[in-house]
């Protein structure tokens, strides 16, 4: 599997940095975030940034096609295979996942199900609903594709893998900081808002921003520095 990783331009003899996995939004690849964001200004401060690619799976074991096991690609081979190839500090102190949409789900999703591996985990725009979106026959292809990554309509596979589930189940105490945001015109608002009401609710520790914009590259910028910052203080507490 394909994945592009960027350091930090000057690195002493024996430095290691933590690890920050960035993800990348439906449709899209593992070049995006190096290719609309500012990836090189982002390592300055001290991070490896590893973008994988997730093709259209939302980051997760398909239900459909037991080959297609992108859960266990990123918790197993990839930061296995980061950890060894490049000078990445370990343990998970040291280690964040952060997405866009499609991404962004799946950084939320993978973080409360392996709360061992992330100390922080970033949605922008995250596409939370997805596991639990209704069939709509005007978007019977959405469904049908993520039928086949989640499993069918009310199956355990869905629940697994739902972050409205996993946000109840998960012992808060344990979790990763939570970073989300979301555009103002966005559809996804209403899910996000009504996730980080769950998070309050359950006393994890989290922070939420509205921002002005919509689903793009546009908005995700404009919060990728406070992003980054909220991340660094939480990387200095570890």
């Amino acid at each position: 599997m394909q994945y592009r990783a960027v350091l930090p331009a000057k690195i002493s003899f024996g430095q290691k940095f933590p690890v920050l996995y960035l993800l990348h939004g439906g449709g899209g690849g593992f070049r995006d975030w190096s290719n609309y964001s500012d990836a090189a200004g982002n390592a300055a401060r001290g991070l490896i940034l590893v973008m994988p690619e997730g093709n259209s799976s939302y980051y997760m074991n398909s239900s459909a096609h037991p080959e297609d096991r992108f859960e266990d690609y990123i918790v197993r081979d990839l930061i296995a295979d980061v950890e060894q190839r490049f000078p990445a500090l370990d343990g998970r102190a040291n280690r964040a996942i952060a997405g866009v949409s499609m991404g962004g789900f799946a950084a939320v999703v993978l973080a409360l199900k392996h709360p061992d591996l992330f100390v922080f985990a970033g949605g922008l725009s995250p596409a939370l609903d997805v596991p639990s979106r209704p069939f709509s026959i005007k978007r019977i292809g959405q469904w049908r594709q993520h039928s086949s990554i989640f499993g069918w309509w009310g199956s355990q596979s869905r629940k697994d893998n739902d972050p409205l589930v996993l946000a109840r189940s998960t012992d808060p105490a344990q979790a990763p900081y939570i970073f989300l945001t979301c555009g103002d015109q966005e559809g996804l608002l209403v899910v996000n808002r009504r996730f980080s009401v769950l998070l309050k609710q359950r006393n994890y520790q989290y922070e939420f921003h509205t921002a002005r914009g919509g689903h793009d590259w546009n908005q995700w910028n404009r919060q990728i520095p406070d992003l980054l910052k909220s991340l660094m203080q939480h990387l200095s507490k570890s």
